[in-house]
């Protein structure tokens, strides 16, 4: 460990509460596509992005220009939206469409915010206003339906969602009025619906949760009993969204439109963006004052986010993650078949889920492992290595990854 190494962790520790435990022995500086560089210069091959929020990379240049052209030709970057602002206009009409061209047929009112949590809160927001509103629920008895083991963020009502108990210990009392279920249990969803029920809100792949899949069909069931029960779907695709699984939204697999989706991570090519897409008839609800932001949908975000779905419609990375990630996944069985820690792969697109077996070594160790060969990675749950490189991740990338994952795993 060189000594800028050293003394950055040294000021971290002094300065940073301990929220985060990144490993001590490399303090990560600058990065341009797949690989960022630490401040010994020491190259790694990031097979994270982010959880997702550097699909395009890092230091895109069409994303640099945006920038540029924002901070420089029109100078301004925030607005408080007190009044109308053109990017802000211009990004909602882009990702209406947007959605809409990519499956989401209907989905037209777009509501900004800055991070996936905020746009969970949102969703969260209008569903209960919605169901007293528009369902009828009396007053103060509306149910949120989530599922268990799931991560919609670290904000009070997101957590109120979960239940991991290191989200949820010692933050309480938590909402009242959620109902947790097992993941893509159809049967448990249909029996936890009742009169008071206003929404039932779920990630599409649970990221967080270990990259668990879903069966082909849950989404789809899911819509159907909501339909039938006068329920309102809500479709996290933070992590999802945006190309991740192999299709532009994970909705897509089965022609699925939830009432809302929740966007964020990738939509701004790195910078700060999230939304809430959803039906004129859930997202008009809200009155002025409702709701708000001070930076949700600034200029700069907005112009941003607006140069990332022309980039995403143009080099259609799904399409790159399906066969990719096809590629990935037998290269990564093949190395599974011959180690004696690995006990599955999953994978859905460029997501990936590799878990170690329960009786050795944890994720985290693999993980360390893994950063000593330039391989950028994180564990989730204890046994779960996951991997989300960006979406323009070449091939020889992922043989650079595969060899070293090969180097930890069997040799």
């Amino acid at each position: 460990m060189g000594k800028r190494t050293k003394y950055l962790v040294r000021l971290a520790k002094k300065h940073l509460p301990r929220n985060y435990a990144p490993p001590d022995d490399f303090v990560i500086r600058s990065g341009f596509g797949c690989w960022q560089k630490d401040v010994e210069e020491k190259e790694y091959l990031d097979m994270l992005a982010c959880y997702s929020a550097a699909n395009l990379g890092h230091g895109n240049p069409e994303i640099a220009y945006a920038i540029g052209k924002q901070t420089h030709q029109r100078g301004i970057i925030c607005n408080a939206n007190c009044f109308w602002e053109e990017q802000k206009i211009l990004f909602a009409r882009d990702l209406a469409k947007f959605c809409n061209d990519f499956g989401l047929k209907g989905l037209d009112m777009v509501l900004i915010m800055n991070s996936g949590a905020e746009a969970v809160e949102t969703a969260m927001k209008i569903a209960r206003k919605w169901g007293y509103t528009k369902k009828k629920i009396p007053i103060d008895q509306a149910e949120i339906i989530a599922c268990r083991d799931n991560f919609h963020g670290r904000t009070l009502g997101a957590i109120s969602l979960s239940t991991v108990p290191q989200y949820t210990e010692l933050f309480g009392p938590l909402l009242p009025g959620t109902i947790k279920i097992p993941f893509a249990d159809e049967n448990a969803l249909f029996m936890a619906i009742n009169k008071n029920t206003a929404v039932f809100i779920t990630e599409a792949v649970q990221g967080e949760g270990g990259v668990i899949i879903p069966p082909e069909k849950y989404l789809l069931t899911a819509r159907n009993i909501c339909t039938a029960n006068n329920v309102l779907l809500v479709v996290d695709e933070i992590q999802s969204g945006f190309g991740r699984t192999g299709k532009m939204f994970a909705c897509n697999y089965n022609n699925v439109i939830p009432d809302m989706i929740i966007l964020g991570k990738a939509l701004g090519g790195g910078i700060v963006i999230s939304a809430v897409v959803g039906r004129k008839e859930v997202m008009d609800v809200f009155e002025p004052n409702d709701h708000g932001s001070t930076f949700g949908g600034n200029p700069l975000s907005s112009a941003v986010g607006r140069t990332f779905l022309r980039i995403m419609r143009r080099k259609r990375l799904d399409k790159r993650a399906e066969h990719l990630g096809k590629y990935f996944k037998k290269e990564l069985e093949k190395i599974a078949e011959k180690s004696p820690h690995i006990l599955e792969i999953r994978t859905k697109g460029l997501w990936i889920a590799i878990e170690v077996r329960h009786d050795g070594p944890t994720a985290h160790g693999f993980c360390q492992r893994l950063h000593k060969e330039r391989i950028l990675c994180k564990e989730t749950r204890e046994y779960t290595i996951r991997m989300s490189p960006p979406l323009v991740i070449t091939k020889e990338e992922l043989d650079f990854a595969l060899e070293k994952i090969r180097k930890v795993f069997v040799k």
